[in-house]
């Protein structure tokens, strides 16, 4: 299946969307695997910290497609997860919600975008490369189940 950019429309995460993303990032080997309260708590004003989440509307399969979650802690931003279902993959719809997240932080005054990428997961770190996201450490040990060092990187927002 192909699929045609412009109609894709990113917005915020909704309530009526967390089911779709949690059935994304559960398919998905390199996903976050959160519980299900994890997105509903996100979404709550009183939440402990402010995130931006956005999703990815196909309309026409009339469906999510992917996501894109960062946590607020001005003036950084942490990327917390980006993923995009499988059948949507390599089409650009994880760089236009990057791009969106980006000018999101940047109206919210964030100067930074911080993330953690397993070592191994060579796809990702070529998109994150490709977006401008510079290397800034590694952390050796970091994942379990299976072993594996995180790579930080960062990207200017402002």
């Amino acid at each position: 299946m192909s699929f045609d950019l412009a109609k894709i429309e990113i917005r915020h995460l909704g309530g009526e969307d967390i089911e779709a993303v949690w059935a994304i990032a559960e398919i998905l080997e390199e996903a976050p695997h959160w519980p299900r309260g994890f997105y509903e708590e996100m979404l709550r004003a009183d939440s402990p910290r402010p995130r931006i989440a956005l999703v990815a509307w196909d309309y026409r399969s009339a469906g999510i497609v992917g996501f894109a979650i960062a946590s607020l802690i001005p003036p950084e931003a942490e990327l917390e997860g980006i993923a995009v279902a499988a059948e949507a993959q390599r089409c650009g719809i994880g760089r236009g919600l990057l791009a969106t997240l980006v000018r999101e932080l940047r109206q919210a005054g964030i100067e930074e975008l911080l993330l953690e990428v397993r070592s191994s997961n060579h796809a990702a770190l070529h998109f994150y490369q490709a977006q401008n996201f510079k290397q800034t450490g590694v952390r050796p040990g970091y994942y379990t189940d299976p072993q594996g060092d995180a790579i930080l990187m960062s990207l200017g927002v402002i």
